[in-house]
Formats: C-alpha cells, structure tokens, sequence
C-alpha cells in the first residue's frame, strides 16, 4: 500500500513537471497556437462526453429531473452544450478583460500570452462547473447559439473575401507573364469545379418523380450569383480580376451543398438519405476539422488586415516617456513593452467564443434531430437555412466589395 502511494505521488509529480514545461514552453509568438490547441481540446472532450456521458448524466438528479427519462440522444446533446458554454464563457471572460489593450505595456497583454497554469486550471473549472448549472439555462445557450454560429459563419466570410483579394493583389503585383497564366487556370479550374457541382446538386437533390422546387430555387439562385459575380468583375467601370469571382462562386455552390446535405435523412428530395449512416461519421469528421483549420486561420489573421479590428498602430507620441535616462538594457526593455499590440486580442477571443457555439451546433446536428437520429450530426432546417442564408450573405458581400469603390471613390475599402 506505502509503495503504491509513493508510486502515485511520483506519477502525480511527473505529470506536474510535464505540464509546467509545456507551458513555460508557450511564448509570446506561440500564444495564438495555444489558444487554438486548448480550443481542440474543448472539441475532442465535447466528442467524448456525447458518446459515453449519457449513461453517467441520466443518474444526475438536476439533470435528469423529468418523470419520464429522455433518450440518450438527449444527454449526449445536453452535454456537448454544457462543454460548449464551459468554452463560450471562458473564451468571453478573456474577451471582456482585453478590450482596449492597445500596446505590450498593458498589464493585460502579460495575461493574455502568460499565465497558462492558471487559465488551463480555469477552463477545466469553468467546464465543470457547466454540469452544475440547471437544464433551462442550457436551454436558453442553445437557442443563442444559432444566432451566434450564423456570425462565427459571416466571420469566416469576410476573412475569405480579405484572403482572396489579398491572394489575387499579391499574384498581380508580380506583374510578370507566369503569373497572370497562374490566375488564369486556377480561375478556370474553380469554374470548371463550380459548374461539375452545380450538376452534381441537381442528381442528388432534384430527383425526377419528385417535387422538389425548394432544392431547385436554391441551385439556380446559386447559379445565379455565379453569373452576376462574373459580369460585376468584368465590366469596364469595375476592372477587377476574376480569380476573387471563381473562389468565391465555388465557395458559394460548396455553401449551397453544405445546406442541402443537412436537409433531413426522411426527405424525398434529399438524395444522400440512403447513406445516412457512412455521411453522418465522415461529415462530423471533415466539419470539425473545417471548424478547427477556420478558427486557426481566424486567430493567426484577427486583426492583422483590417484596421476596424486593429487598435492604433502607434502609440501617441512622448507617451511613457521616462523623466530620467536608462541604460541601453533598460531602454530596449522599455521599448519592447512600448509596442503597440498586432492585433486585437478582444476580438481574438470573441473568434473562440462564436466558434464555440458553432461546434456545438455541428455536434448535435443543430439541436433538431435530437431524438430522431442521434448519430446523425449537422441535419435540420434550421442547418440548411444557415448555410443557404450564410451563402447569400457571401454573395451580397463579395459584391458589394466590388461596387463600394466606385459608388464611394473616397472612402477606402
């Protein structure tokens, strides 16, 4: 017994030290990759628990306080969602504590990029605690987190707008031959995939022998933009390029799939629900690495190219100016601290806080096949209409970035 419990504390310490050097590992340059490491995990705990909390959550009496228990499709959803607002409101504290730090010299940006014993300690806390907290306030983040994952969507679209423009601004400025063949055939290759899918969502979802007149508005809708994007980007008084039209027209008929594929499996017009099975596993599979890749992306680019995002690139001149002089070590560490931050870390973890809700949704399949499938993920009306939605919010977006310029020649865009 003495050399198990010696044999325990041992591990314990190890494990300790292990942990100590992980995060004394995490510098200033690697911060951003931490929280996007500690917001994979929130993912990979949320996957677990929905599959083997439910028998453990049925035997919670604040819980499972109903005379008549739920499935187990209902505890698998209830704790993916209690994980989530765990992340949503750790992500959000973090939020509210930054706003305005504008320069290295804040006390905050220190918490920010440090203190990683502390906060990993306060997630798993905060995590907890959520199975604590009675179902009706469960119930009400649920509802907020539709909303919220239709924003954690139009993020992702305007950061796809900013990396398209700047891909096609970066290959034109090399202003040489090879590059302007290079935007030609990928610009080709995109409209040739739009087209071969467009084909492809009228032999899945447009059966013959059915009325299906919902899922045809939504393909030629989509087509639709597809034109107009083309003819906007080639008019004389517009001049742009067409490769930012041919990303953003596959985006949009990938969108236009995406809310299709989520109508339920008992649709007649849905032509993947005699594969519900070999869709659902693969579909949580490539939606939750979706989520992660746009959330990285998110946090490496907040901030960095839009200066609405982006607090004052200097600080005021003369400001924290030192009364007596320092030496050279001194000064260069004043200096450092002096700088203005690159990005806002505000907005940084509001990023945390959307993704947070929109993996929630895509884990319970939006909260409405809870009891009909409960391994089917992503599949409701409420998920095709936020895909469909978020598809036209793309298109109205990617033109008006075309138009305001000239509809508004001093302003910059």
């Amino acid at each position: 017994m003495w050399a198990a419990s010696c044999l325990a504390s041992c591990c314990a310490a190890c494990a300790c030290n292990a942990c100590q050097s992980v995060v004394s590992g995490i510098s200033r340059r690697s911060a951003r990759i931490a929280y996007c490491g500690l917001f994979a995990l929130s993912l990979i705990v949320a996957w677990i628990l929905r599959e083997v909390a439910a028998p453990l959550m049925e035997k919670i009496p604040w819980i499972n306080h109903f005379h008549q228990t739920p499935d187990r499709e209902w505890f698998e959803t209830d704790a993916v969602l209690r994980v989530s607002l765990g992340n949503f409101l750790f992500f959000s504290s973090l939020a509210l504590m930054m706003v305005g730090v504008k320069n290295q010299k804040d006390p905050r940006d220190s918490i920010h990029h440090g203190g990683w014993m502390m906060k990993i300690i306060c997630w798993c806390l905060m995590v907890i605690f959520m199975f604590f907290l009675p179902n009706g306030i469960i119930s009400f983040y649920e509802t907020i987190s539709k909303f919220g994952s239709g924003l954690f969507l139009l993020v992702q679209v305007v950061l796809l707008l900013d990396f398209v423009h700047s891909w096609n601004d970066k290959w034109v400025g090399y202003d040489e031959q090879f590059w302007y063949i290079a935007l030609l055939v990928v610009s080709l290759v995109c409209y040739v995939a739009t087209f071969t899918f467009s084909g492809l969502l009228f032999y899945l979802f447009s059966p013959s022998g059915n009325d299906c007149g919902l899922n045809t508005f939504f393909i030629v809708m989509t087509l639709i933009f597809v034109f107009v994007f083309a003819v906007v980007t080639l008019h004389p008084a517009v001049g742009g390029s067409i490769l930012p039209a041919s990303v953003i027209s596959l985006y949009c008929m990938y969108l236009c799939y995406s809310g299709l594929a989520s109508e339920p499996r008992d649709y007649a017009c849905n032509g993947l629900h005699k594969h519900s099975n070999a869709v659902s596993t693969g579909r949580l599979t490539v939606g939750l690495l979706t989520t992660v890749l746009s959330v990285v992306y998110s946090a490496v680019r907040a901030g960095s190219s839009t200066t609405l995002l982006s607090p004052p690139s200097s600080p005021r001149a003369g400001a924290g100016k030192p009364l007596l002089p320092m030496d050279k070590a001194d000064e260069h560490e004043e200096k450092e601290k002096a700088k203005p931050v690159s990005y806002s870390y505000s907005f940084f973890h509001i990023i945390f806080s959307l993704a947070s809700m929109y993996s929630a949704m895509l884990l319970t399949g939006w909260s409405t096949s809870v009891g009909e499938s409960g391994k089917l993920v992503d599949v409701g009306w409420a998920s095709v209409w936020v895909r469909i939605l978020t598809g036209w919010a793309t298109a109205a977006l990617f033109l008006w970035s075309m138009v305001a310029p000239i509809m508004f020649p001093d302003r910059e865009f």
